[in-house]
């Protein structure tokens, strides 16, 4: 087996995946941050409890294993005392973590401009202040400078050229993240989850995920879950919703929109054009067609091929 690639940031570190002791039936959600990480995440514990009020939060039942935020022995020893079963977040592509035949690995993906404009706003409500504490950094000798404006700053983020390992959040690691798994598709414990099929058919892409998971939900119990997988209900319970709490200035803002197509709201004609010339050097045409339009480029069936 091929040694994992590590990936780092100030907040996150994948080498704390080694020597993680996997059960069977263990779901990995891997994502990239706005992609859909606590929809899924929501909807897999929606699926093993089967009931529309989880037993307890998010950040919880679903910790994120790579996060500096708790100590590595902390977070295995929160999942060793699980006895339902378990499914566990992380923010690293799939070749920076075990793959085992055993797990199934659930890998999110999002338009990457919806992606971007969601960083914007997300990265407003972080409180950097309780982060850095929690993760054992000091406070900075300067105050940071404040963020351009969005158009500017998407416009950065667009033709940034950024190394995955190092910045996962830009454009090239965003891509890469979602391109790796793509290349994965065809085995039979990798499945992909677009956020645009959850928002055009939640109650479908829910059944479907049931079925990928091995999971038998009673006919009767499926229109109360599906509504509690909904952004009106999630953002309406955003205090257990979450999935890093004490982390964000407001939880209620977590949940800001909910919806596709900011980023091609905020840009010319033109500036999307270039944004597709510069994704189309970074992934191979057919991934792009996906995940940029699900609907209409070469989709996932029923199999996950």
């Amino acid at each position: 087996m091929a040694t994992p690639r590590r990936y780092r940031a100030h907040d996150e570190d994948s080498a704390r995946w080694l020597g993680f002791p996997y059960r069977d039936d263990d779901i990995v959600i891997s994502t990239r941050s706005k992609t859909g990480t606590t929809w899924v995440q929501m909807i897999c514990a929606l699926l093993i409890f089967q009931q529309p009020r989880p037993p307890a939060p998010i950040a919880q039942l679903s910790p994120w294993l790579d996060h500096l935020i708790a100590p590595r022995e902390q977070v295995f020893a929160q999942l060793a005392a699980q006895e339902h079963r378990r499914f566990i977040k992380t923010h690293t592509p799939l070749d920076g973590i075990p793959l085992d035949p055993r797990v199934t690995y659930l890998v999110t993906a999002r338009h990457p401009l919806d992606v971007a404009v969601s960083l914007y706003h997300h990265s407003a409500n972080i409180d950097r202040a309780r982060l850095r504490q929690l993760i054992g950094q000091p406070e900075p000798t300067t105050p940071p400078p404040p963020l351009p404006p969005l158009h500017d700053w998407l416009l950065d983020w667009i033709a940034g050229d950024h190394d995955p390992a190092e910045r996962l959040d830009s454009l090239p690691g965003l891509i890469w993240h979602i391109s790796d798994a793509w290349a994965r598709r065809g085995q039979p414990n990798i499945v992909l989850v677009h956020y645009d099929n959850l928002s055009a058919d939640l109650a479908g892409q829910m059944r479907w995920l049931a079925g990928r998971l091995g999971i038998t939900v009673p006919g009767h119990a499926w229109p109360a879950l599906v509504r509690a997988a909904t952004f009106e209900s999630m953002s309406g319970n955003a205090e257990t919703a979450v999935p890093t709490a004490g982390l964000f200035k407001s939880n209620a803002a977590f949940f800001r929109r909910g919806r596709s197509g900011a980023g091609c709201e905020i840009l010319s004609d033109g500036e999307i054009a270039a944004y597709h010339d510069r994704a189309a050097r970074l992934a191979p045409a057919d991934m792009l067609a996906w995940l940029h339009s699900p609907g209409a480029g070469e989709t996932l069936d029923r199999s996950g091929v």
